[in-house]
């Protein structure tokens, strides 16, 4: 039962949390944690696990008040995979033993998650995943290979889809784990990357031994649980709040203010267009949010993803131009693991690379495209000849 509570009783809330446990004289971690307590952390989670079971926009009432207060915060860059794709799922589809066990750790960035859903071999058509899950026991036996996994060097935990019946069809076939990786038979792989560094990872999985308790949903039911993660991903990459001149055509637009030297009658008209096109986004990811208050996402959110990957993409390719010689630099090419993606941190040239993959990850523009088609338009659904074919059966 959702829980009436209002704004001022919020800002009580938050002034009894500061009270208690004063910014200036609390441990980090120990004020996130009593936050969370307080139900603080996420307002529209239910009591006992960060929340009060209150309307979802209440809760930049909350961040408002603490910002102004100098509150720490979890570090949302950091954790944004536990954040914005393991908790809505456990949420859902997790036991009570298993919200209690997670969700606040991830929350307080305790531990930090990565997902465990690209193959080699499967990654716009991830149904077709070959990684096995054998059931020993009290126990589910792992083996298999994943790839392009953000913070797998750094991730305690992580959501996980294998294959635990190869005789059903592809969709069918599949159950939901959380896997701990520090268990023996995990083993991390760094991809260095067109920038130089390695966020990414490739995971080796052998025989690695996952309790039936880590299960997340019913056995063969992974594809259901899982499409409640992808729809959050594409909600978390491409429905972030931004005020407006946020993300970069900000970067890009001071630096036309700062260096009229650099202007030219045709990257003005370009980046007006783009500076349309950005406020669009925008606003269109604010009605996004506006429907998350009301409901769960839906493919809306693929929109949104779509839309922030091609705008990056541009708009990085405008700056780099705009910059001339001076874009062409490259501050530092150094091999590095980074925890979090920091693209205004850096020079233009990295912003330029780096855009690059915003249309892979997270679901690739082109399969974005075929689920807006489909699922928002209405249109009719491209031939699949190997939705009721065993999964054993399938040319490989």
């Amino acid at each position: 039962m959702r829980i009436t509570v209002t704004p001022e009783e919020l800002r009580e809330r938050v002034r009894a949390l500061l009270a208690s446990h004063h910014p200036a004289a609390t441990d980090r971690l120990d004020f996130l944690r009593a936050r969370f307590d307080a139900g603080l952390a996420w307002v529209h989670y239910p009591e006992g696990l960060g929340g009060l079971g209150a309307p979802r926009p209440l809760q930049g009432v909350v961040d408002a008040e603490l910002a102004a207060a100098g509150a720490p915060h979890n570090e949302p860059r950091r954790i944004g995979i536990g954040l914005g794709m393991a908790a809505p799922t456990v949420l859902r589809y997790g036991t009570e033993e298993q919200k209690a066990r997670f969700l606040r750790p991830l929350w307080t960035g305790e531990e930090v998650w990565c997902q465990l859903f690209s193959e080699p071999g499967a990654g716009s058509d991830l149904a077709g995943l070959r990684t096995r899950a054998v059931r020993d026991g009290d126990d589910w036996l792992v083996t298999g290979q994943k790839v392009w996994t953000s913070n797998a060097h750094s991730a305690r935990w992580a959501i996980l889809i294998a294959r635990t019946d190869p005789d059903v069809p592809k969709h069918q076939g599949i159950t939901y784990f959380v896997c701990d990786m520090t268990a023996p038979g995990v083993e991390v792989r760094p991809l260095r990357q067109i920038t130089g560094e390695a966020e990414f990872n490739e995971v080796f999985l052998t025989d690695v031994r996952i309790p039936d308790a880590h299960r997340l949903g019913e056995v063969g039911d992974g594809w259901s649980v899982a499409r409640t993660t992808l729809v959050n991903e594409r909600v978390a990459i491409g429905g972030s709040a931004l005020p407006r001149e946020g993300g970069m055509i900000g970067t890009v637009a001071a630096t036309w203010r700062e260096r009229p030297e650099l202007r030219t009658p045709d990257l003005h008209d370009r980046l007006l267009r783009l500076w349309v096109d950005a406020e669009v986004t925008r606003l269109t990811g604010e009605r996004l949010r506006q429907q998350l208050a009301v409901g769960a996402p839906g493919p809306e959110g693929s929109g949104m993803k779509l839309a922030f990957a091609s705008l990056n993409q541009r708009v990085s390719g405008l700056e780099v131009e705009l910059l001339g010689e001076d874009g062409l630099r490259y501050g530092d090419w150094t091999m590095t693991r980074p925890e979090s993606v920091d693209f205004y941190g850096r020079d233009a040239g990295y912003r330029y690379l780096r855009a690059k993959g915003n249309s892979i990850e997270g679901g690739t523009s082109e399969i974005l495209r075929n689920i807006i088609s489909e699922r928002v338009l209405g249109l009719p659904a491209e031939p699949r000849t190997d939705k009721d074919v065993p999964w054993k059966d399938l040319p490989r």
